[in-house]
């Protein structure tokens, strides 16, 4: 079977890619999730916070010897704080000496300034393409959401103009309108968009009385929202759809082309089944295909689109009615004891 994607016009072997997480980080991983038929990887985030750190630190160093006396134990400081701007680039340069396959670099800014400058030094460090992580953590209660959505917009086109290679967007489904999102973001020329962000919550303990931050894998579940706007995206805008959360099999890979999507992001079920369960995933896909009569992705991509399908009605509220209507079947299935 021929599994050959395109991706913010990057040519891919096939079309799972994995996403933006700590497993990046280990080289011998990497090489591994290359070697198991990754066609791309999403490096992990550079978040403002790290940008911030190294404007803190390079003032600590201004000021270092300001409080040394005689007496101290130690030139270090207590606490060691994440590697700062300038080392994740390093690393993520080694990265890029790893592997052959496509290198996405993730970027999450807060000031205009940081997210050009930082696109720019991901691109001079091989980047592949660009991911810009969106996240407005709301705050203000006076922020309209226009003002988010026109500062975004604002980002897309600095940092479009700052690099050449290509852009895309990694947005929450937190919007009034995301589709109205697309359809702006699109217009600014945007190379592509991945849906969804996995966003981590705090969480409190009722035994502790304070609040905790687990690191929340994604579930089958989570596909469903991000198949249902890749399908409603499927021949409306002229960017790349990329399916990211609860994908963890073949089979979930197949329903969001089925869907329109023209790749997908994985994460969860590499850290479920190690980086074995891309080969795996590849390989039912196949199956699938050979059994259905396809030798290509491109003859099933998008079929069960909005645009494509015969239901009027399957992406439309009416069809959430129905399925409202329909609650009480749950109780045939799962009898109440």
């Amino acid at each position: 079977m021929n599994l050959k994607s395109k991706y913010l016009g990057l040519e891919l072997k096939n079309p799972i890619i994995v996403g933006a997480s700590n497993l990046v980080q280990n080289l011998d991983m990497l090489k591994k999730m290359e070697d198991a038929g990754a066609a791309a990887i999403v490096y992990k985030s550079l978040f403002e916070e790290q940008i911030q750190l190294e404007n803190l630190e390079m003032e600590q160093d201004m000021t270092d010897y300001d409080h040394r006396h005689a007496e101290m134990t130690s030139l270090f400081p207590a606490d060691l704080y994440e590697a700062s701007p300038e080392e994740f680039l390093m690393h993520f340069r080694d990265a890029r000496k790893v592997v052959n396959i496509p290198l996405i670099a993730s970027l999450n800014a807060i000031f205009d300034d940081s997210w050009y400058e930082y696109a720019k030094k991901l691109e001079d460090s091989g980047a592949d393409a660009l991911e810009l992580n969106f996240y407005n953590n709301p705050k203000d209660f006076e922020m309209e959401g226009r003002s988010i959505l026109s500062e975004e917009l604002d980002i897309i086109e600095g940092v479009k103009k700052a690099v050449k290679i290509p852009v895309s967007v990694k947005l929450s489904p937190f919007y009034t309108n995301p589709l109205y999102v697309f359809n702006e973001m699109d217009k600014k020329g945007v190379d592509g968009f991945v849906l969804f962000n996995k966003l981590f919550q705090p969480d409190i303990n009722i035994e502790l009385e304070k609040m905790e931050f687990p690191y929340n894998l994604s579930t089958a579940s989570e596909s469903r929202l991000p198949m249902k706007y890749t399908g409603l995206l499927y021949d409306n805008i002229k960017a790349d759809i990329c399916a990211n959360r609860g994908i963890f099999t073949g089979e979930d890979v197949i329903k969001m082309i089925l869907a329109g999507a023209d790749v997908v992001q994985v994460v969860s079920t590499i850290y479920k089944h190690g980086a074995i369960q891309i080969t795996k995933m590849l390989e039912d896909i196949e199956i699938w295909m050979a059994n259905n009569q396809y030798e290509t992705l491109g003859e099933f991509r998008g079929k069960l689109s909005k645009k494509n399908i015969n239901d009027p009605y399957a992406y439309r509220r009416a069809q959430y009615v129905d399925i409202l209507m329909k609650s009480g079947e749950i109780f045939t299935k799962y009898p109440m004891k």
